[in-house]
């Protein structure tokens, strides 16, 4: 399984409803849009940092896994803003006023991106989806995210051997032999995930498919003390920003 994954199947906050962890994880990233990046995002960003390490118990290690993916980009992006094509300074120079945006960029994107993993590290897929379906997704829409979700694992996994396999026979000992090895894997996984698509089709067909996947929900309530509590966080960030806001320089 994948970092985040593991982290959405064992943290403290498993049993609750996607509803509740919904309202507290878009709640903060609606915040590190919307309220100005200093103080607003730098508080969302701390935030959801002590609420997925404290209340909801993720690893820091895996945490850091997961989340260096969109901070790579939030870097990324961040950087162009530092520099200008053209003007008086020559083809390439630095931007007037470049490390300040930057600076409010990399604070907005890196928050926002730590609130949605926020509701993804304590929300498994399996508990989310198929309750979609009473929020009014098309059950067909449902099902094609489902399948992709589970294909999406075994064709990780199929992958994971392939390379062993190749490693335990020398397979990656040249730059020309891994090179070699990087073509079978891809001719052997494009090969094996239509082979596990043809079964599940069969497989389906066979157990008398409708055209809809039903499968069980953990049973779970909207708890009301949890949410207000989520929008009582929300209401006091936003005061406490409004309070402290002060431009950044």
């Amino acid at each position: 399984m994948l970092p985040i994954d593991e982290a959405a199947h064992s943290n403290r906050w498993r049993r609750r409803h996607p509803v509740d962890k919904a309202v507290l994880g878009l709640g903060l990233t609606v915040l590190a849009i919307s309220l100005p990046p200093w103080p607003g995002a730098a508080l969302v960003l701390v935030t959801a940092l002590v609420l997925l390490a404290g209340p909801a118990g993720v690893p820091g290690r895996r945490l850091w896994r997961a989340y260096r993916v969109p901070l790579g980009f939030c870097v990324t992006g961040a950087a162009t803003l530092l520099v200008q094509i053209g003007g008086p300074g020559g083809f390439v120079s630095l931007a007037d006023g470049g490390p300040v945006r930057a600076g409010e960029l990399l604070l907005r994107t890196s928050a926002a991106s730590l609130g949605v993993l926020l509701f993804a590290f304590t929300t498994p897929m399996s508990d989310l989806l198929p309750r979609l379906v009473r929020a009014g997704v098309p059950a067909p829409v449902v099902d094609v995210a489902l399948v992709t979700y589970r294909m999406s694992f075994l064709l990780l996994d199929s992958v994971r051997l392939i390379r062993q396999a190749q490693a335990a026979r020398l397979g990656h000992t040249t730059r020309a032999a891994a090179w070699r090895s990087l073509g079978g894997l891809g001719a052997t996984a494009f090969v094996r995930a239509f082979d596990r698509a043809a079964r599940l089709q069969a497989g389906l067909a066979g157990r008398g498919y409708d055209g809809t996947l039903r499968v069980l929900v953990p049973e779970a309530r909207v708890s009301a003390p949890f949410t207000a509590a989520s929008l009582a966080l929300l209401a006091a960030l936003t005061v406490l920003t409004l309070v402290l806001e002060r431009p950044l320089s």
